[in-house]
């Protein structure tokens, strides 16, 4: 490989990253941030993860397990202590693995940015295939061994008071997030500028007012720590993972790729799901992964198996799941995700051929 060919590559990754740093991706990502760091520091969890305990009905534990991703912005690591906290403290064995696989699967800045980059209709298939995926893996689990798990216990929670304005910070933060993609039309024919003064201004204002009125000094600065830390956590290893996954379209062959992942056999399906359960992503990373390999010629459904396994299980996530639920358990809800995610990618690439 001559220096020549490594500078031509470099080049080929810092055009990427420059194509990802674009206004309307940062219109897109930056209020993410904002709302997952108001998620985490101003929603409680422990109001959430009550509804798992045996006094809750299976409809409500079920329901609130597989969209509590939303509410909660969890990871695939971050998730782990809070799966243990509540399989151990008396959850079922069916909400807790649904709430296991739906929280970092339905993490709201990886449903954003898969919209925003993969398209809206791959975005809105991960959201809505996650959560029915999870309930199903959850149902399983709990008809094979909840039984032997023997009747379940109340949860005690502590400090699960919500304060009375997260609800509509939330909305305010969500109006900022999709008031770009609202309006299309304004971006399009007037410009991003215009749209930016006549929309964009005067909702971050109205939510910076309300914020100061609601919220006190220190709500308001564990909000701007929890943002900060996930921009600082998240954002370095996106950017290196544009970085690589553009130089990985221009050095894989598109022949390899498409005869591995390409089209919507059962075989690529599977390949897929197998593939991203084993490799280890960090969160939002596995969207430029997947990007690349579309252009490379990876169909539909194996992207969607993909964006469905990748997120919910990695080697170091199977080895902890492995400790806690023990290996039967575990066994069984490692081949579910697999399973199930490539039944579902098969099933999307269908519809959408």
């Amino acid at each position: 490989m001559t220096l020549d060919y490594l500078i031509y590559l470099l080049g080929i990754g810092l055009q990427s990253v420059q194509e990802y740093l674009a206004l309307h991706v940062l219109m897109c990502l930056v209020p993410a941030f904002f709302l997952a760091g108001a998620i985490a520091s101003l929603f409680s969890k422990e109001s959430v993860l009550k509804f798992f305990g045996a006094d809750a009905p299976k409809y409500v534990s079920y329901t609130v397990a597989a969209v509590s991703g939303c509410l909660l912005a969890v990871c695939s690591c971050t998730v782990l202590p809070l799966f243990a906290g509540i399989y151990k403290r008396g959850a079922g064995i069916g909400p807790a693995s649904t709430f296991l696989f739906s929280a970092p699967a339905i993490n709201i800045l990886a449903i954003v940015y898969t919209a925003k980059i993969l398209g809206y209709d791959l975005g809105a298939a991960r959201a809505f295939t996650a959560i029915l995926m999870s309930v199903l893996i959850g149902l399983i689990m709990a008809f094979v061994f909840e039984k032997k798990d023997g009747e379940r216990k109340s949860i005690k929670t502590f400090g699960g008071d919500e304060h009375k304005h997260t609800v509509q910070l939330f909305i305010l933060l969500l109006a900022i997030l999709v008031a770009p993609e609202l309006v299309p039309f304004s971006a399009k024919v007037l410009g991003w500028v215009p749209l930016i003064i006549l929309i964009w201004i005067p909702l971050i204002a109205v939510t910076a007012y309300f914020s100061f009125k609601w919220f006190s000094p220190e709500e308001r600065a564990s909000w701007m720590g929890e943002t900060w830390f996930l921009i600082k956590q998240i954002t370095p290893l996106l950017i290196i993972g544009v970085f690589f996954a553009g130089i990985g379209v221009e050095v894989l062959p598109k022949e390899f790729v498409a005869s591995l992942v390409g089209g919507n056999s059962p075989g690529s399906n599977f390949l897929a799901s197998i593939s991203a359960a084993l490799m280890y992503f960090s969160t939002l990373t596995e969207v430029p992964i997947i990007k690349a390999l579309t252009l490379l010629g990876m169909g539909e459904g194996p992207s969607l198996a993909m964006l469905l396994a990748g997120p919910a299980l990695s080697l170091p996530n199977m080895i902890v799941i492995n400790r806690i639920m023990k290996p039967k358990r575990a066994a069984l809800y490692i081949s579910l995700v697999v399973l199930i995610a490539t039944f579902s990618g098969l099933i999307y690439g269908s519809l959408v051929a």
